[in-house]
Formats: structure tokens, C-alpha cells, sequence
């Protein structure tokens, strides 16, 4: 089992110090981060005494302890023989190295619960993400930002918080990232600096390496989510009125072309998955993305995604290839991941030749905007149309804008939703079926506001009908009718 290794730096070892041990933040609930003091006063008996500093003192002992096996393993077998064994079998090769040394050594007492975490950190140093594998585990994140060595944010529940993971130093660090990359056939190095790659549960991975990175590497990652939200989750978290779920649910079900607009971190995405689940399961459905995120549950589903260009500048596909490609497949409706480049030409050309109920997002941060963004994206792509044409095009393709906002107080509302009604002389008019009309700020810092109809009825209220959807008129009735 051992193969001695030559040369090798250590600089895999992650020198973190956790608020809780790693090994039980993914055994325990996530949402439950334990308290660090209690931990240690019941575990750290074995290696120091109890103290005012015996926290501090017992992690750092212990993340000693676990820099000293580490280098000790690493002199004593060979990784690259690990690396062609199955996961589960080197995993466990690994596990019976360390604790053969631990057994062996006796200048580095630990005690048995310290001893699991010290070899399930090695273990995250050796096959998976180093100190961001807890944070992976954690469902209560939603973002890991890593701004270089020695800074690691996470966003939870809409915040930002700085957590007290780092890395060793920058190698470490890129020996993470390379790590990444290269699970997906990509590199990073000073030729390609910037990567977009996606983990093994499908969370999105943007990575920027010196030079341009001048403080360090830089990694974002945006988790998937495991947990698959619907409507109700919406509604539970108070992200729209039961009024507009109502409105949303008839427009999917009676193929409206909707686009989803917002800005990062909105919940585009999530907003899109929803809206998709009201597709009928009987329907052929394209998804066309960059990066697959969609959690589609029907069963006739086509998923397809880009590929950049390889190490000679070929090779790409782009979401504009898959677009034209999707209608030669005999879809039902087409789901655009998001629209933002030349891609929204042939978008807007299936949903004006009987791909009805298309779904796309978009970034912007009014619903405006977002024609506006089409418009431009028109100018992109090389076509050269008068402004009145190309904003008919589009006020006949797109039936509804549904804007997403991350507020303040870190919740994702559904701001607005808005018809497009048509054209007068060179301007694309809309109405704003639903809004949500804010009134202010608590003590907590939490936004006040209600979501309101504006007591427009929206002129596709009757097509909607007519498919037999229920959408009674008393949704749109305004708060200040009498």
C-alpha cells in the first residue's frame, strides 16, 4: 500500500481555521452551524487543558496535528497511484495510511473524535476541494467567493459573510482551482486566465488568475440547488402575491412567450425553473443554457449546452448554433437559459413562427430595459433594421416581462409584471398587470411593502380563457377600487 514519494511540497495543506469541525457539519443538519466553545470544552480534554484561550490553542493544535500527518502521508504514498484506484477504494486506502501513522506516531496525541476530522480534512485535501469542501456541504450557501488566499465570503440567505476559511497561500490556492478546471477539460493558466467550468453537482465555477486577478486568484462559485423550489416556496417565502402565481401559472399553461428579467443574483434562474414547471408533461421541451442549471421534471426534456472554443480557438458552439439548431429538433417550447448575445435573433424568430410559450431571462433592471437589451442585441448580431421594424418584432414575440430584484434586506421579489401590448408610431407599450409597492424600511432592516394589482385586466385575459384556464377578473382589481 505505501510507495514512497519523492520531492513533493506539501502545498495542498489548507491552514483554516473553522468555526466547527468539518466532518460534523456534514454529518448534522446544515441549517445548524454548532457552536465552536461547546465543541472544543467537550473534546479538546485530551490535548490541552481547559483555559480562557483553550478554543484557539485546541484548533490550532489540531490543525497542527493535521499538517504534520499531511506531510507525513505525502512522504509516505504515492498520490498518483491513488488517483488511478476507484474513488471509494482510494478513499479508503488513504483513510488506512493515516491511521496506520497515527497509530505509529506518539509525539501528536489526539483524541478519537479529533482524529476523524483531521482525516476528513486530509481527505478533502486529496480528492476533493480543500476548504471549500464544508462549504459545499452547507445547504444554508448559496455563493462561495474567494477572493484570494487569504479572504472567503459565502452569501446566505441573501447576505454576505466573510467565513474563517482560507487557504495556505496562492499555490494552494491554484492547485484548487486547477483541480476544478480540469474535471471539465478546461485550463487556466497565464495564456487563458479567466475559466468557466461546473462542479459535479452542477454549481457554476468562475475563476480569474493573475495577472489579471492583481490581489490574488479569485473563484465564484454558485451553487445548485439540490432542493428543487416551486411556487409555493415563492409564496412561503413571500417572493410574489398568490394573485400574480395565479396570473403566472395561466400565462405558461396557455403559451405566452414570457421573459424573465433581473439582475445577478435575482433569481432568474430559479424563477425560470418555477415557471417551467407549469409546462403539461406532454409537451417536447428544448433547454438550451451555458451552463446546464435547469431542473426540469418532465419527461420529454432535450437538455443541451454551449462549448467554448478549445486550446486552438475552435470548436465553439454557441447558444445562437443551439438556438437554430433546437427548432430543426421539433420542440414544443424552447427554454432559454439566458439571452445575451446574438442568440435573441433566432429567440425572437421561433417565438414569431409557432414556438409559443418560449421562456428565456435576460439581465436588466426594469422591464424597459430588457426590450431595450433585445433591441441591442439585434445590433449585435450584425442586422441592420430600422428601429421601428425590429421593435415590432419584438412587441409581437415577447407577450410578458416579469422583473426579479434582490432587495436590501437580501429577499429575491417579483417586482413587476408587465403585458406588452403593441406598438404607437416607433414605441413598443406596455401595461403593468401587478407591482410590488413599497412603503419603507422596519428596525430590522426588512423592506415593508405589499404586492399590488394596478386594475389593469390584461388583453390576453381572453385568449387565456378560452383555453379553458381559470384567471378570474377579481385577481387584477386594484386596492383603491370601490
Amino acid at each position: 500500500m505505501f510507495f514512497k514519494r519523492k520531492n513533493i511540497n506539501p502545498d495542498f495543506e489548507q491552514k483554516a481555521r473553522t468555526e466547527a469541525p468539518m466532518g460534523d457539519v456534514e454529518e448534522k443538519d446544515q441549517m445548524k452551524v454548532p457552536q465552536p466553545q461547546k465543541v472544543v470544552e467537550a473534546e479538546a480534554k485530551p490535548i490541552v487543558q481547559s483555559t480562557s484561550t483553550g478554543s484557539d490553542k485546541h484548533l490550532k493544535q489540531e490543525l497542527d496535528v493535521k499538517h504534520y500527518f499531511h506531510k507525513k502521508l505525502l512522504e509516505t504514498l504515492d498520490l498518483g497511484v491513488l488517483s488511478n484506484l476507484e474513488e471509494n477504494r482510494a478513499k479508503k486506502e488513504l483513510q488506512e495510511a493515516l491511521h496506520q501513522l497515527m497509530n505509529d506516531d506518539t509525539t501528536h496525541p489526539i483524541s478519537l473524535e479529533g482524529r476523524k476530522r483531521v482525516v476528513k480534512q486530509i481527505e478533502d485535501e486529496v480528492f476533493g476541494l480543500g476548504p471549500l469542501e464544508p462549504l459545499l456541504h452547507d445547504k444554508s450557501v448559496s455563493d462561495i467567493l474567494v477572493n484570494g488566499p487569504k479572504n472567503v465570503y459565502v452569501e446566505r440567505f441573501g447576505k454576505l459573510q466573510k467565513t474563517p476559511h482560507t487557504f495556505l497561500d496562492e499555490k494552494h490556492l491554484r492547485n484548487i482551482i486547477d483541480r476544478i478546471v480540469s474535471q471539465v477539460g478546461r485550463r487556466i493558466d497565464e495564456a487563458s486566465p479567466m475559466v468557466d467550468a461546473r462542479l459535479k453537482d452542477g454549481s457554476r465555477v468562475n475563476a480569474i488568475i493573475q495577472p489579471l486577478a492583481i490581489d490574488g486568484a479569485s473563484v465564484s462559485i454558485r451553487r445548485f440547488a439540490v432542493d428543487r423550489l416551486n411556487m409555493e416556496n415563492m409564496l412561503e417565502f413571500n417572493s410574489l402575491s398568490p394573485q400574480m402565481a395565479k396570473l403566472i401559472e395561466a400565462a405558461v399553461k396557455g403559451e405566452l412567450n414570457i421573459l424573465i428579467s433581473g439582475g445577478t443574483g435575482s433569481g432568474k434562474t430559479t424563477t425560470l425553473n418555477i415557471f417551467s414547471s407549469f409546462i403539461p408533461s406532454d409537451k417536447r421541451i428544448v433547454t438550451i443554457e451555458d451552463s446546464a442549471e435547469l431542473q426540469l421534471q418532465q419527461p420529454h426534456i432535450i437538455r443541451l449546452e454551449t462549448r467554448p472554443a478549445n486550446l486552438e480557438g475552435k470548436g465553439e458552439i454557441s447558444q445562437r448554433d443551439l438556438v437554430k439548431n433546437s427548432l430543426r429538433m421539433r420542440p414544443d417550447r424552447i427554454v432559454i437559459g439566458e439571452v445575451r448575445g446574438s442568440e435573441a435573433v433566432d429567440m425572437l424568430a421561433a417565438m414569431n413562427t409557432g414556438h409559443d410559450g418560449s421562456l428565456a431571462t435576460i439581465h436588466a433592471n426594469t422591464p424597459r430595459d430588457a426590450l431595450s437589451r433585445v433591441e441591442n442585441m439585434f445590433a449585435m448580431a450584425g442586422w441592420n433594421m430600422s428601429a421601428k421594424n425590429l421593435r415590432s418584432q419584438i412587441a409581437s414575440a415577447i407577450h410578458m416581462v416579469v422583473q426579479m430584484e434582490r432587495q436590501e434586506d437580501g429577499k429575491r421579489r417579483m417586482v413587476s409584471i408587465c403585458e406588452i401590448n403593441g406598438m404607437e408610431g416607433d414605441i413598443i407599450t406596455m401595461s403593468e398587470i401587478f407591482k410590488f409597492q413599497r412603503q419603507g424600511i422596519d428596525e430590522g432592516g426588512n423592506i415593508i411593502g405589499d404586492y399590488v394589482a394596478t386594475g389593469i385586466v390584461p388583453s390576453c385575459h381572453d385568449s387565456l380563457i378560452k383555453r379553458g384556464l381559470d384567471l378570474p377578473f377579481e385577481i387584477f382589481q386594484s386596492p383603491n377600487f370601490k
